[in-house]
Parts: structure tokens; C-alpha cells; sequence
């Protein structure tokens, strides 16, 4: 049996140890330097180094590397690992045990929640982590890059094992998470993927979902649609959600107007309850509808932006659902089953379970699928009944 990539590294390191190549406090060739010189990922190098500092072997000194230890063990009684990741009988008692590794440590960064979405997120990982007996900590980004990219610094230099992140709109890419997946650290996107970027990630299948909320009112008898949504900026969430919409057109045969879209409200998390955005996105909605008379029903891409194009319908004196109808994604939960729109409804508790999944299966050095789509279920609401 092949030995396993991280104890080649143990036994390596070990052995120069052992003969005085590197001695007490002597520094210990890096995680990435580790990873380049056999050619893994550094996961893989860091559980060799794991390993060793668990035996006391070496030191590892937040933000400085790691080291030979000052009070070294016998080393006598340390063997090579075996294939099967165990010591020689004479030295099991000082054998690292895999029960025994250090708790890991998973960031999760997001840019806010709300009970209508990303609450049950946050839940979906906190019980994965709680199961798995992970720490997780939570930094929220208020959607601004910056701020993200600051948050995986951080992280980083705490030490953190992987990283959950949903990341923020734009259309460019944050440089620090490039970074993660190039350096091959452990890492998950949630809610949505990045094109071009090759990480797992966890979300809806949002291109699909849109096309049944669209079909749905167009078998109603609704022809004439409108689609909301914030500004797209290269965010696959809510350009899926686009495609999905022009596709049912195109496959009842219907011609769709480009005047029919608009992209351009604010009123999203983490900016939703701001009343200036709401008051200007009232106003935008209404001139939308005004000049857009023949529109009969609305598709909205989420919770917050649907209840300003319902209090913008309202305004201009529209009856819902009798003169127009309104299907979004995403809701708060109504325990009673009353729900104001009838929507998309992502299960985002497995999302965030589904992710944590993913990280654990990246510590072991697992290959893991780029696309993991969760179902959705449509939720029938007043907005259409």
C-alpha cells in the first residue's frame, strides 16, 4: 500500500530532524513551500505539519511558521509512519491519533442575513460545525469588497482551516479570494459560483427556478411580465435568474421586450431597510409600471425588492392579485402558511450544511464537485392565488 501524501511529508521531515539537519529552533519549511516541493495541495501539507506539532516535534507560531521545538521528545521512540498511518508497535503509545487532531476552525463570511434569507444559512453551518465539532466565526462584509477582502485577511492570519464565504456583487473579483483558490486552501462559495474560478460551490439552481416562476404566471394567462431585480454586476445569482426568465418566453413562443426588465433597485440586503433606497426605489418602480401600462404581472429576484414593487403597485392604486401578480424568491417563514408572495423557496439550511460537508471532505484531501446545486421548492402565496 502507497503511504499517504501528508505522512510522506511527516516522515520526511521527521528524518531530517532525527539526523541533525534541522535542529531546535531551526525554521520549518512553510505549508506552501511544503506543498510546492511534493506537489500537493496545502491541505495535505499542512496536516504533516499538524502531526508533528501534536507529538511536539515542532512549534507552530501564529503568523511566523513553524519550528523545530526547543523541548524535544525522544526521538527514538518516534517511527516513520506506516501505510497505514501508524507507528511501529514499540512506538504506538506516542502514534498521533486522528481522533486527537486539533479542533478545526471554519470562517463564514457573508455580506448580512435576514429572515427572509441568509438566517437559515447561518443556521445550516453553525449545526454542521456544532456536529462535526468545528468553531465557526461570522464576519458580515455589508456587501463591500473591501471589507471582504479584509475579513479573509484576518482569517488567514487567526489561523482558520477553511473558509464559507457568499460573496459580494461586483464586477470584478476579490484578489484575496483568488488567492485562497490558487493557493489551494480550503475553500467553499455559497448562494452562487464565480465564472472562471475553480472552487466548490453551494447554491440554487437559479436559472431553473426563475424559468418555472416565469412559466408558471405565463400559464396563468400572463403574457406580459415584468422582471425586477438589483443591478447583475457579473453576479451569477441574479444573472441565472435572467436567462431562466427569457427562457420561458422563448419556449411558449412569446417575444419578450427589453423594456420589460429592470435592474436597477437597491433595496437589497444589506441595504433593504435603508429608507432613502426605499423611498427612491418606490419612485423607480412606479415610473417602471407607468410606462409599462400593459404589465400584468411581476417577477421579482428577491423578498425585499418584491415587497417595494407591491407598495409601488399599491401607490398607483393596482389591486394584488386581481389587476397584478407578484412571484419573487425567497421569504420570511410564516409558521401559519399565510405567505404574502408566492416565491421560490431555497432550502438554504442544507446549502449551509452541504458546504461545511465540502470543507470536511477538502481536509482529507478529497476531490469535491465544482457545482453542487440544492432543490428549491415553490411556495404557493397570496400574490397569486
Amino acid at each position: 500500500m502507497n503511504v499517504p501524501l501528508y505522512e510522506r511529508i511527516y516522515n520526511h521531515l521527521l528524518e531530517k530532524i532525527k539526523n541533525g539537519e534541522l535542529t531546535s529552533g531551526d525554521r520549518v519549511p512553510s505549508e506552501k513551500e511544503l506543498a510546492d516541493h511534493f506537489n500537493v495541495s496545502r491541505i495535505t501539507s499542512k496536516k504533516a505539519l499538524e502531526l508533528l506539532a501534536l507529538q511536539k516535534v515542532i512549534e507552530r507560531v501564529q503568523g511566523k511558521g513553524s519550528f523545530v521545538s526547543q523541548n524535544l521528545p525522544d526521538l527514538d521512540s518516534l517511527k516513520p509512519l506506516d501505510p497505514n498511518g501508524d507507528q511501529e508497535e514499540d512506538g504506538a503509545k506516542n502514534a498521533p491519533a486522528r481522533s486527537a487532531s486539533p479542533m478545526k476552525t471554519i470562517a463564514f463570511i457573508l455580506p448580512d442575513f435576514a429572515d427572509s434569507y441568509g438566517l437559515r444559512l447561518i443556521h445550516g453551518v453553525e449545526e454542521r460545525c456544532s456536529q462535526i465539532g468545528a468553531r465557526m466565526f461570522i464576519k458580515l462584509t455589508y456587501d463591500n469588497r473591501e471589507e471582504e477582502e479584509e475579513a479573509i485577511r484576518s482569517f488567514m492570519h487567526l489561523g482558520v482551516d477553511g473558509i464559507v464565504i457568499f460573496p459580494v456583487h461586483g464586477e470584478h473579483y476579490n484578489p484575496e479570494l483568488v488567492r485562497l483558490v490558487l493557493d489551494k486552501f480550503p475553500v467553499v462559495l455559497i448562494d452562487r459560483y464565480l465564472k472562471g474560478i475553480a472552487t466548490a460551490a453551494v447554491y440554487t439552481d437559479n436559472r431553473q427556478a426563475a424559468f418555472e416562476l416565469t412559466d408558471r404566471l405565463i400559464q396563468r394567462g400572463h403574457t406580459q411580465i415584468g422582471f425586477i431585480s438589483a443591478p447583475a454586476d457579473n453576479t451569477s445569482t441574479i444573472e441565472d435568474r435572467i436567462i431562466g426568465f427569457t427562457m420561458a418566453f422563448a419556449k411558449r413562443g412569446l417575444s419578450l421586450p427589453p423594456g420589460h426588465m429592470m435592474t436597477n433597485l437597491y433595496s437589497s440586503l444589506p441595504r433593504s431597510f435603508e429608507s432613502r433606497n426605499i423611498s427612491v426605489d418606490i419612485e423607480t418602480v412606479r415610473r417602471f409600471v407607468e410606462g409599462n401600462p400593459h404589465l400584468t404581472a411581476f417577477v421579482v429576484a428577491e423578498y425585499n425588492l418584491a415587497l417595494i414593487v407591491h407598495q409601488a403597485l399599491i401607490s398607483l392604486g393596482k389591486r394584488i392579485p386581481e389587476d397584478c401578480q407578484i412571484v419573487c424568491f425567497d421569504s420570511p417563514d410564516e409558521p401559519f402558511g399565510n405567505h404574502r408572495f408566492t416565491h421560490v423557496r431555497q432550502d438554504e439550511f442544507a446549502m449551509g450544511r452541504k458546504a461545511v460537508d465540502l470543507l470536511e471532505k477538502l481536509w482529507d484531501g478529497e476531490e469535491v464537485q465544482m457545482h453542487n446545486i440544492i432543490p428549491y421548492r415553490i411556495i404557493e402565496g397570496s400574490s397569486t392565488r
